[in-house]
């Protein structure tokens, strides 16, 4: 049977790249990326106040698909321009809250803390994403070489500044001496994992701090990333990417979450939070090490077993 093919638009961020394709391996799709740049005037406006017309945006999507899987603010556009033009020969969903009326999309997908509501929205605990249980296994060799095998491992993996956490460096200091009073005190090795939003000073400050046997993975790689999730006993996330603490509750594995002081006030995090808290997902990194399970959480492949059923009622000729 041959497979449908999915168009997926995002602005190229990790967090957003991860749902979408986390949605369309879930699927089934033969899908390709396009990367939504606005014009510049209409970068300005918000998607509600936006005309639904294609001088909008710079991309010419000359591509077949079948279903548009979205996610971001500039996306919103292209998608329900997209559904406008070929009407019901296409599915197009949209991952996180449009910000427009939630009729202009087949499906909406999004997670609990959103609270978002309506007929056609579907509800994930948590960010879906693009990670599997069978890619954390198929990469747990990559990073075993530099593995001590007589220690435990604790994988910590940093986000970057946003709007609402600016990564001070005495907040940082902190966290470091957390790991090394929580973990490397008690016989673990630390396998520092930066992403696409970590500061290169702060790779540095954790190559400085981090010596004689630890491993600090300088750049953005996802095979280390993989294999880091694969091998850690513990996890540690930073608080500002609820998208990489999801990802990482696909292991089951007790997660730390690295909290800071925000710099403004914001209750999908702390929505988000409470909710994993409540599944015994994570816990605070704070002065006790402590070891807990769950159950692990795979989110895109149940809203996909949803969708699938709906693609089987659609007629895509």
């Amino acid at each position: 049977m041959t497979k449908l093919k999915g168009l997926l638009l995002t602005e190229g961020m990790h967090g957003m790249i991860s749902q979408v394709e986390g949605l369309a391996k879930a699927l089934d799709l033969d899908f390709i990326h396009e990367k939504i740049e606005l014009n510049s005037f209409w970068k300005l406006f918000p998607p509600k106040l936006t005309p639904v017309k294609n001088f909008v945006f710079k991309n010419e999507i000359n591509h077949t698909f079948n279903i548009v899987i979205s996610c971001g603010r500039k996306s919103v556009l292209p998608s329900i321009y997209l559904k406008n033009k070929f009407k019901n020969k296409i599915m197009n969903i949209h991952i996180q809250d449009p910000k427009v009326s939630l009729d202009n999309f087949d499906y909406i997908v999004a997670p609990e803390h959103d609270e978002l509501e309506g007929k056609n929205v579907l509800t994930s605990k948590g960010a879906i994403h693009y990670l599997t249980n069978s890619e954390l296994d198929e990469n747990e060799n990559y990073l075993k070489p530099r593995i001590n095998s007589e220690k435990k491992i604790v994988a910590f993996i940093i986000g970057g500044p946003t709007k609402y956490y600016n990564y001070e460096e005495k907040v940082i200091d902190e966290i470091f001496q957390k790991i090394k009073n929580n973990f490397l005190n008690n016989n673990y090795q630390v396998i520092i994992i930066p992403s696409m939003r970590t500061p290169k000073s702060i790779i540095k400050k954790a190559q400085d701090y981090f010596v004689q046997g630890q491993v600090v993975i300088d750049n953005v790689d996802k095979k280390a990333y993989l294999s880091g999730l694969k091998l850690a006993d513990q996890i540690i996330v930073t608080c500002d990417s609820t998208s990489m603490i999801s990802e990482a509750a696909i292991t089951g594995k007790p997660i730390y979450v690295a909290q800071m002081p925000t710099t403004k006030k914001n209750e999908r995090f702390e929505n988000f939070f409470r909710l994993f808290e409540s599944l015994k997902i994570i816990k605070n990194l704070d002065t006790v090490v402590d070891s807990w399970s769950y159950q692990k959480l795979d989110e895109a492949n149940k809203i996909s077993r949803y969708l699938k059923n709906k693609l089987n009622e659609y007629d895509f000729s």
